[in-house]
């Protein structure tokens, strides 16, 4: 068992309202594309779509010392991975619903929608996410000073 499919796996047990399936096989792409040093610091699940009725599209979505990655394993064959550095990213909007909320990432390039989170793991996601985004886009704003 990997590390961030323990770190999710926690998360759906925190969170069981949260609907996610097939954890370990998407768990399984991030573990891929971690790059040599890149630390998890946070992991969640959800669905990357918009649309209420659709239940099948399972990302687990990892915050790393370098990125937000979201992997999605195909069921036969393949898999999806978006890379989301902290110089892309623009916003964060949270959305809490009557069963499920969403997280809106908005980047430069993308609006990433991930939902059917469980409404009680809205507070965690933002918190984890707005203070990771402020901490790398800091470091990020100091790099670029120092190279004038």
């Amino acid at each position: 068992m990997g590390a961030i499919y323990k770190r999710v796996l926690r998360f759906k047990q925190k969170y069981p309202n949260t609907v996610a399936w097939r954890l370990e096989k998407n768990a399984s792409v991030i573990e891929k594309h971690l790059n040599p040093g890149e630390e998890v610091r946070y992991a969640f699940a959800a669905q990357k779509n918009d649309n209420i009725f659709n239940i099948f599209e399972t990302a687990v979505v990892v915050l790393t010392t370098k990125r937000i990655l979201i992997g999605r394993k195909r069921v036969l064959y393949g898999y999806f991975l978006n890379s989301i550095t902290p110089d892309m990213f623009n916003d964060l909007k949270v959305q809490g619903g009557l069963l499920w909320g969403k997280v809106h990432i908005d980047t430069v390039k993308e609006y990433v929608t991930l939902s059917h989170i469980s409404n009680n793991a809205l507070t965690e996601i933002e918190t984890e996410v707005s203070t990771y985004m402020m901490e790398e886009k800091k470091k990020y704003a100091n790099e670029l000073s120092d190279g004038d």
